[in-house]
């Protein structure tokens, strides 16, 4: 290993970036314009549900209920049916997702200490978002429903039954909301993708110029050469990092609980790892059009739906949980939730620190063996 040579490949690497502006935009300008889109638009929160209601029964009863859900951040009751039918037209045509139906008798089954029924009717077509309404519905009426069973017992003379008194905290990410956990899963899924995709196309493009045969005439080592295309775009992406934690920070207010010091230790790790996937694919490839296309396959799809992301592993098949171990962005998302939310340290993180280390390094000997075969 000779520091000169290396250092002579990391310099013309860097040079070639900064002339080039098309290279330039792609390593800093589309990060941050895909961490904005995404940021912006991809929320997995379910809030303002639009509701229809039908009151058959109209009293304080019914009307009570009603307002429970005009009061509620998840709801949002936007219009008012007079039949079933109309209630089922509205939901027919996406004016609403939920329907609420009263029946005649709901507030002098209230009255007399009766149980009373409400009809909830849901539109499945999005099962996701329909089963978390479903949730919240059935958890509103509900506690309106313990509500004025406690006030009919009293009225009534009751005796007092002693129940449960649940009180629910959530740690960590306490007001539920989305964009704290699918900001720090989009830099490692943003991060994968532009760092694998940049060098990915660096050793293919010194075989569509030429430029390679040149290369290989000179002393110059293939694990220097390697090493060379490494550290530059290294340094690119660590400013990328740097600019899309701070975009995340103080932006879209993610909260920072953690060690910076082991943020960019597991970034710096992650990068290296993302980097030598993309010098792999390069190394295998001459064409810069077949490198990106490769790039582009190992890298988005991967850390977009492989990696807990989007979708939780463990609902998976186990086939597919197995493969997910491959993917080196499901690791850095749990070590970046771990910093962010959790303040975790390295003891809790050691597992996912250790195993993008070992993919890191694998990688790497592993196109430092392929590029050894190409030009032997």
């Amino acid at each position: 290993m000779n520091g000169r040579r290396w250092w002579a490949v990391t310099r013309k690497e860097l040079l070639h970036i900064v002339r080039d502006p098309l290279s330039l935009y792609m390593a800093l300008a589309i990060p941050l314009i895909m961490l904005l889109l995404f940021g912006y638009a991809l929320s997995l929160d379910v809030d303002h549900v639009p509701v229809v209601v039908e009151d058959h029964d109209q009293t304080v009863e019914s009307r009570a209920l009603i307002e429970r859900f005009r009061g509620s951040q998840y709801f949002d009751v936007v219009a008012v049916a007079r039949s079933q039918r109309e209630l089922a037209a509205a939901i027919d045509r996406s004016k609403a997702l939920v329907g609420l139906g009263i029946l005649p008798g709901f507030g002098a089954a209230i009255q007399a200490g009766e149980a009373a029924s409400v009809q909830l009717v849901l539109d499945g077509s999005d099962s996701n978002t329909a089963n978390i309404a479903l949730g919240y519905a059935y958890s509103l009426v509900t506690l309106y429903g313990l509500e004025v069973r406690a006030a009919a017992r009293e009225r009534l003379g009751a005796p007092k039954v002693s129940g449960v008194d649940s009180r629910i905290r959530v740690i960590f990410n306490s007001d539920l909301k989305s964009r704290n956990y699918i900001v720090p899963g989009l830099l490692a899924v943003i991060l994968m993708m532009v760092a694998c995709v940049l060098t990915s196309l660096c050793v293919a493009r010194e075989w569509e110029n030429g430029s390679m045969e040149q290369l290989l005439s000179t002393p110059l080592r293939p694990v220097e050469f390697l090493l060379g295309k490494l550290a530059a775009y290294f340094l690119v992406g660590m400013i990328d990092m740097v600019m899309s934690i701070a975009v995340g920070i103080f932006l879209f207010g993610v909260p920072m609980r953690g060690s910076v010091w082991l943020l960019a230790f597991s970034s710096g790790l992650f990068c290296f790892g993302a980097l030598c996937i993309g010098i792999l694919i390069s190394t295998v490839t001459r064409n810069q059009i077949i490198a990106y296309q490769l790039s582009m396959l190992s890298s988005f799809m991967p850390s977009f739906l492989l990696s807990g992301f989007v979708y939780s592993i463990e609902n998976m098949p186990p086939a597919i949980q197995l493969l997910t171990h491959l993917v080196p962005a499901r690791y850095f998302i749990t070590i970046l939730k771990g910093v962010f939310l959790k303040g975790a340290g390295v003891e809790i993180l050691a597992a996912e620190l250790v195993a993008l280390f070992v993919f890191g390094g694998l990688v790497f000997l592993l196109a430092a063996r392929k590029m050894r075969a190409k030009v032997a």
